[in-house]
């Protein structure tokens, strides 16, 4: 007897499945780079949020500490550097492009380096209070910030509160001022990534002349 002439039947099934398994390992890959690059956006989203708010508060606590140390906010000024006075009509180009331009612009802004000027948001420790900290991640830019002064706040009565203006509890005056004045702070930062870009703002209300 001869044997039955084989037809390849089990080799096409296997190769049919060997298809369908490469199919499944090709998508779960896809998906999984995917979510990958999706968990990056949020993480530098988060950043460049982190980032901001870090500028904000910063700037909000210079126009809280000028007065505070008997230093009379001006606008502008060498102890207010950009900072302006808010126009309807004709904004200042600088704040125009700061607040709603593309990109990055620098011009015009305050570079945001932590309360003492010397933290580097760009490394991961460039400094003994980066390095005290152990910072996991860095932004692509250090933060930036302008400050507009909206216009004058008259408060609803005296008193001696520190946040009616300068005491001598500062080495100011006795007489506390109730001249209080609205500023908007407006403050931008990246994430990891230069392509991911925040911006927030505040009202804040600081003694000024």
């Amino acid at each position: 007897m001869f044997p039955r002439t084989q037809q390849g039947a089990v080799m096409v099934v296997a190769l049919i499945f060997l298809m369908l398994l490469t199919l499944l390992a090709i998508s779960a890959s896809s998906r999984s780079l995917l979510q990958e690059r999706m968990a990056g956006g949020l993480r530098n989203a988060q950043l460049a949020e982190i980032g901001a708010e870090a500028a904000l508060r910063g700037a909000e606590w210079r126009l809280w500490s000028l007065p505070a140390r008997g230093i009379r906010l001006n606008c502008p000024s060498d102890s207010l550097a950009n900072c302006y006075a808010f126009d309807a009509i004709n904004p200042s180009s600088y704040v125009t492009a700061f607040r709603s331009g593309a990109g990055w612009p620098t011009s015009g802004s305050t570079e945001y380096k932590g309360d003492g000027g010397n933290f580097d948001y760009t490394t991961l420790a460039s400094s003994s209070l980066a390095a005290a900290h152990k910072p996991v991640a860095k932004l692509a830019k250090n933060p930036r910030y302008i400050i507009e002064r909206l216009g004058q706040e008259t408060s609803p009565g005296v008193g001696s509160q520190i946040e009616g203006g300068v005491t001598a509890a500062y080495g100011s005056s006795s007489t506390p001022s109730t001249a209080l004045w609205i500023w908007r702070v407006t403050a931008r930062s990246t994430g990891g990534s230069e392509n991911t870009v925040r911006t927030l703002e505040s009202t804040y209300a600081a003694p000024g002349n």
